[in-house]
């Protein structure tokens, strides 16, 4: 049987009354949204990966469309969260499912205008994942590993760890250790050809390289946090549209709460919704034995872990890949909590870095 880790602070009986109370006085609070015009479109992004699950169910599932009602949701797919943080700057999106450190880049980038983390979605599932050979961090001397994009959440762990362990590197690529920023289904086939010696990668990138090109796990990402627990993915959403239109905002974090929970509920059901949803995007669905170990990896909770970004400002500083900068503010958890307050359940916090 499939084990699938969920860590989700919601009841069936909790659903029905957040979607009979609770969103409207949430939204009043966290924008009036008087003066803007009614919208019929939420554009969202997400990534065709198994850390991003919840999007991938809340589109199956059509659980965003029953939250959103007369507004449609239409989507982009990224392959890591610089990519994503464009479109959400440019405004080609409103809200985008991503890891943190993107997150943590253009709150600070713009100052705090650019957008505001809502809800967690996803934790756990990376590693730094290897070829035959290297079977200790010293082995690396030399070597060339790739991560998802060059200031992704992959690519900061991989080059703060690195650090730990004694190697420079540098975003250029030079350095004791050689870090390529690349698409991860051009990694899997670049490290079958043996032209990678490694990859550090969410899911399920990490139990492809595993299964289907014989790569070990060198590194698990959960062994170096309090618990095993480190945020993953989150759901962002720009700031001005939140402002603007807090009800559909509200109605987002509906389908995203129920997606969530549809997770937990149907062990069986869920590997090959995820799988289904995944080999629409990418034209083939993963092997059994890799859906199953990845989701083995990951726990899916709306609890964006904010006590946990402060460390992460400081990976990105280190890492080189980010300004210095404050991010309080980051975080505006008020929708969330009224729902989650509404189902009977504890909220969750902002850790002194936004609204909650």
């Amino acid at each position: 049987m499939n084990k699938i880790r969920t860590a989700t602070a919601l009841t069936t009986l909790g659903l029905v009354a957040v979607m009979m109370a609770g969103c409207a006085s949430a939204a009043a609070d966290a924008g009036d949204g008087g003066d803007a015009a009614p919208v019929d479109e939420l554009r969202l992004g997400y990534f065709a990966n198994v850390t991003h699950a919840p999007a991938l169910v809340g589109l199956e599932e059509g659980l965003f469309d029953e939250a959103l009602g007369d507004v449609e949701v239409t989507t982009q797919v990224f392959n890591a969260g610089p990519a994503a943080i464009e479109a959400l700057s440019a405004g080609a999106i409103d809200a985008t499912y991503i890891g943190p450190n993107p997150s943590i880049n253009t709150f600070i980038q713009s100052g705090g205008e650019s957008a505001r983390i809502v809800a967690g979605a996803a934790t756990g599932g990376a590693a730094l994942v290897v070829r035959e050979g290297i079977d200790d961090p010293a082995d690396l001397a030399g070597t060339t590993i790739a991560t998802p994009q060059l200031g992704n959440t992959q690519d900061v762990a991989a080059r703060v760890w690195l650090a730990d362990e004694g190697f420079e590197t540098d975003t250029s690529g030079g350095g004791d250790v050689q870090i390529t920023p690349t698409e991860n289904a051009q990694t899997l086939t670049l490290f079958q050809d043996g032209q990678l010696d490694g990859a550090w990668l969410p899911e399920p990138w990490v139990s492809r390289l595993v299964i289907d090109a014989g790569a070990h796990v060198l590194q698990d990402e959960a062994d170096l946090w309090e618990d095993g627990e480190f945020p993953t993915t989150v759901l962002l959403v720009r700031k001005e549209f939140l402002e603007e239109h807090p009800d559909v905002v509200a109605d987002l974090l509906e389908g995203h709460e129920a997606a969530v929970r549809w997770i937990a509920d149907n062990p069986e059901e869920a590997p090959a919704v995820i799988n289904g949803a995944i080999e629409k995007e990418t034209g083939k669905p993963l092997a059994d034995a890799v859906i199953q170990r990845a989701l083995e990896h990951v726990t899916f909770s709306v609890d964006p872990h904010a006590d946990t970004f402060e460390t992460l400002v400081e990976n990105g500083i280190e890492a080189g890949t980010q300004k210095e900068g404050s991010i309080e503010g980051l975080f505006d958890l008020r929708l969330l909590n009224e729902q989650l307050e509404a189902a009977g359940e504890e909220p969750v916090s902002a850790a002194g870095l936004g609204e909650d």
